[in-house]
């Protein structure tokens, strides 16, 4: 089936082209009536780990054609690296990019601004039954994805608006903060690495909160913080990603540091490193705290966009592509500029 989302600076609707389609196909339909251990294991740590490795970390007897192949192919941006793009002599390597996100990925100053963590296509919606947006044990179960034993968050985010952001692997994969804030605990979920693909999700049912991820909780009350509450960001491993590596950057990609309770962390700035693959980003509110900015919300209302999540669950959930930084929301207070 067909998948479209819309590019959010000219409201173009643009028809996906998923990488590994029918391998995906394969896996979530006829393989899964196999016996379960075979899809276990195809889903597990350590083949994702093997397959990632045979996929990415081959050197190439040309790297400037892989180089080409991939820009032609995925539309990977070589002039953005902050490398020299000759050293990039692997998918790895294209995969883990660093880019001048200061020069090309500008950001609004406005401190009261929620930002993008990624380069990604984002769905929102909330977990409140009385809000527009209501969109309730579709992408996750919120117990289960910050794990049963923290009640104080599961209690904080009852009924959070949320964000869920898609990376491809043609996509920038750094993450980047997307407030400012104190981490007030940051914690590993251990799971299954499951595919993040629309037609999955839809399928399989609450993936997101089965898949092995990184749970961060920023308190952005705190002073020189956003000023929305708790925000809670949720990294999402998925089929083919290793690894979710925690590498805090206050100035650019330099003198990188564990994201641990404590520690302030700057909109904007570097976070964390998925390897390698395609993933997912979640974002959770507490409620009455922020918006999300128009366009955004009018984009998940639209009926003329054919997307696997509308088709599979009966209600209107329409993608928009972002870029990291990008303004996404505002805080409640009276003002904005998102």
């Amino acid at each position: 089936m067909m998948h479209q989302y819309v590019e959010r600076g000219t409201s173009r609707v643009v028809r996906e082209k998923f990488q590994g389609d029918p391998l995906v196909s394969f896996m979530y339909s006829r393989l899964r009536e196999r016996p379960a251990w075979l899809f276990n294991a195809l889903t597990s740590s350590r083949l994702t780990n093997v397959v990632a490795a045979l996929e990415y970390d081959k050197k190439p007897s040309d790297p400037a054609r892989m180089r080409r192949k991939l820009a032609r192919d995925l539309g990977i941006d070589y002039s953005e690296c902050a490398d020299d793009p000759a050293t990039i002599d692997t998918p790895r390597k294209s995969f883990e990019r660093k880019i001048k996100f200061w020069e090309r990925r500008p950001m609004d100053p406005d401190p009261g601004v929620i930002v993008s963590p990624s380069d990604s296509r984002i769905v929102t919606g909330s977990l409140e039954s009385d809000s527009a947006l209501y969109v309730k044990d579709k992408f996750f179960d919120l117990d289960e994805l910050l794990g049963t034993g923290n009640k104080e968050w599961m209690d904080a985010f009852r009924a959070a608006d949320f964000a869920v952001f898609r990376l491809t692997p043609d996509k920038y994969h750094f993450n980047h903060a997307p407030v400012s804030g104190e981490v007030r605990d940051c914690y590993d979920m251990e799971g299954r690495y499951q595919s993040c693909h629309p037609g999955v999700v839809v399928s399989l049912g609450k993936p997101f909160s089965k898949n092995r991820r990184t749970v961060t909780i920023f308190d952005t009350d705190h002073a020189g913080g956003t000023g929305i509450g708790l925000v809670a960001m949720i990294e999402v491993a998925a089929l083919m990603i290793g690894d979710i590596a925690q590498c805090y950057s206050a100035e650019r990609y330099e003198n990188p540091v564990p994201v641990e309770p404590g520690l302030f962390v700057e909109r904007g700035c570097v976070k964390s490193l998925f390897r390698p693959g395609s993933s997912t980003v979640i974002l959770l509110f507490q409620p009455g705290r922020m918006m999300f900015s128009d366009d955004l919300v009018s984009i998940r209302h639209r009926a003329d966009v054919i997307s696997r999540y509308s088709s599979g669950w009966g209600q209107t959930l329409t993608e928009a592509d972002v870029a990291v930084r990008e303004s996404i929301g505002y805080r409640v207070d009276g003002s904005r500029q998102a």
